[in-house]
């Protein structure tokens, strides 16, 4: 039976084929797709395929061939299910993190920590709002992707506040990055242990038929490309 969780040879096709001219450069690169990703299986609802993908491709993908079209589908779909299942199963997986410039081995965190934070926003459940008591845990758990994303500090310069030292900047950085994939679990289990039967939703986005042409721009039926439920196993 072949498995759902990508290769590593997969994986660098989906990287190279989301740089291609394929989505004139609207496709997420492959560390912002996992970081969005890491967040789309862990919050308080579950997301279909048929709201995140567009969001990873962008809106006109412009595919060679139908096969091209189900290529690209079958491994971003691998790739979610391998994210999925890591975090279901509270195991460890490589994060894609790209170097800041040629010159320099720093690690970017800041493109996957504002992907993430963009995955957050993505469906249609205020993450703040869902905690309900439980929103200070849930925002002392977010601040390491606020602070290594560069959102914090640029938030406290826009409203002239006082911020950290530059050693008290790089120890705190430091140690989110140590605490990094420990933070990224804790957060998935922490929507977990909040969801219940009661916190299911009905979303107010347009439906699509299960006979109607997919959103995603496959030329595929959407029962056969992204209505097809995700699976974790």
């Amino acid at each position: 039976m072949e498995s759902k969780n990508i290769t590593e040879q997969e994986t660098d096709q989906l990287e190279d084929l989301l740089a291609s001219d394929i989505f004139n450069n609207e496709a997420m690169t492959l560390d912002y797709l996992q970081g969005f990703l890491c967040a789309v299986a862990s919050g308080p609802d579950l997301i279909p395929p048929s709201i995140w993908i567009p969001a990873a491709l962008g809106d006109s993908p412009e595919y060679e061939s139908a096969a091209q079209a189900e290529t690209v589908l079958d491994l971003l779909m691998k790739f979610y299910n391998t994210i999925a299942s890591a975090l279901q199963n509270d195991e460890e997986f490589d994060l894609i993190l790209y170097e800041m410039d040629d010159e320099s081995e720093e690690l970017d965190y800041a493109a996957w920590c504002e992907a993430y934070v963009y995955g957050t926003q993505i469906g249609e459940i205020n993450w703040i709002e869902a905690a309900g008591e439980f929103a200070p845990d849930l925002s002392e758990k977010m601040e390491a992707f606020f602070l290594l994303s560069g959102m914090l500090k640029d938030d406290a310069e826009k409203h002239n506040e006082p911020w950290l030292s530059k050693k008290d900047e790089e120890k705190a950085i430091a140690m989110a990055q140590e605490d990094f994939l420990s933070t990224i679990n804790d957060l998935y289990r922490f929507w977990q242990i909040q969801r219940t039967p009661q916190n299911s939703i009905t979303r107010d986005a347009p439906k699509v038929g299960r006979n109607d042409p997919c959103p995603c721009g496959s030329g595929k039926k959407f029962k056969q490309c992204c209505g097809v439920e995700p699976t974790l196993h």
